[in-house]
């Protein structure tokens, strides 16, 4: 009996040590699932759009040297897990590429903005090493690529609109998104905006059922790698990324009929949509731009802020942060593609984060 006393003890110990750690974890798991706001006030997390993470890195990345007491990060996720993080309150800033939903605004708990910060484009890039280019591309046919009705490089509808130039005989290889994305959003928002066929079927969303066999890749920089990697593919990515990658770029016809590179003059032009005036709902899409020069894929990405709650000193700091990306921030995001905001448009923002 003796002999095995000290075994007993042991595993006595052993079984209240696992219960007190079974206990700490479960009270850990507890506070892990509380939507609450980051506390510590010297740091600020953001997190969301693949779309805009270049430009958020370098805002954060001058704003910290500005900063030196603030410990500043971004996690390029995606829109749909930037809005998820928002909702549950483990992000300071959430970055979409597409308006909340009513559903997810009615989870937002307290006061909150949906802020647009910059602009930028959606190119179609393309895998064609043989082929002389440049590639143009109508509205209905690349409709009809993404859709899989269109699955030959040298469909005669394709042929059609490059003349003189030698298409190969080889499939196209789609490629999306397999993430929940902005960038998802705003392309079938456009395609179903200028095709009734993806309309009904595809639709619009952050995430969708890709037709036929496209491939999947995550994120704007997944998307552009597999693009670059795989010979007679096609794909939609931000155009910057597409141009850090030394991808092929189609020009796309517009609205107005002419076909049209992406570029800041063209971006800039579809986001006005063919007026001088802010829009009246700063979540308000552009699907469809009007204008001769006008690109035809432009989005929008939107910084979700919350106002002061329990954390005030945390949600000043916020607010400066953005309001600093709305006013000096803005002069960088031409080098990296994106567009700037108007300065209508910029004061209708700084507006709206002055009244949280």
């Amino acid at each position: 009996m003796r002999l095995f006393a000290p075994f007993a003890k042991i595993r006595l110990v052993s079984v209240l040590c696992l219960s007190i750690l079974g206990g700490c974890q479960a009270e850990q798991a507890d506070r892990v699932g509380e939507p609450k706001q980051p506390a510590r006030d010297d740091a600020i997390t953001a997190a969301g759009s693949s779309f805009a993470a270049p430009l958020f890195n370098k805002w954060l990345e001058v704003y910290g040297a500005e900063h030196a007491d603030l410990r500043l990060h971004y996690d390029s996720v995606g829109s749909g897990a930037g809005i998820e993080r928002f909702l549950a309150g483990s992000v300071d800033i959430g970055a979409t590429d597409a308006p909340l939903r009513p559903h997810e605004r009615d989870q937002v708990e307290g006061a909150f903005a949906q802020l647009p910060i910059t602009g930028g484009m959606i190119a179609i890039a393309y895998n064609l090493p043989d082929f002389a280019g440049p590639l143009n591309l109508p509205r209905d046919v690349y409709t009809e690529i993404f859709l899989g009705n269109a699955f030959r490089w040298d469909d005669p509808r394709i042929a059609a609109a490059n003349p003189g130039l030698k298409l190969p005989p080889q499939l196209i290889q789609v490629v999306g998104r397999r993430d929940s994305s902005g960038t998802t959003f705003a392309f079938t928002n456009h395609l179903a905006a200028i095709s009734d066929d993806w309309a009904q079927g595809p639709g619009v969303g952050k995430r969708i059922d890709w037709p036929g066999g496209a491939m999947e890749a995550k994120g704007n920089e997944g998307v552009a790698q597999r693009i670059k990697i795989t010979e007679g593919s096609i794909g939609y990515v931000e155009a910057g990324f597409a141009e850090r990658l030394g991808l092929s770029i189609a020009w796309l016809e517009n609205e107005a009929g002419g076909f049209v590179l992406p570029n800041v003059e063209t971006g800039r032009r579809g986001l006005a949509n063919g007026s001088d005036r802010p829009p009246s709902d700063l979540t308000q899409t552009i699907p469809d731009p009007q204008g001769a020069r006008s690109y035809p894929i432009v989005t929008y990405t939107w910084a979700l802020v919350r106002a002061a709650d329990s954390h005030p000193a945390k949600t000043s700091r916020v607010h400066d942060l953005v309001r600093w990306m709305l006013t000096d921030g803005q002069q960088y995001a031409e080098a990296l593609r994106y567009v700037p905001l108007p300065k209508n448009l910029t004061q209708a923002a700084l507006a709206e984060l002055d009244r949280l």
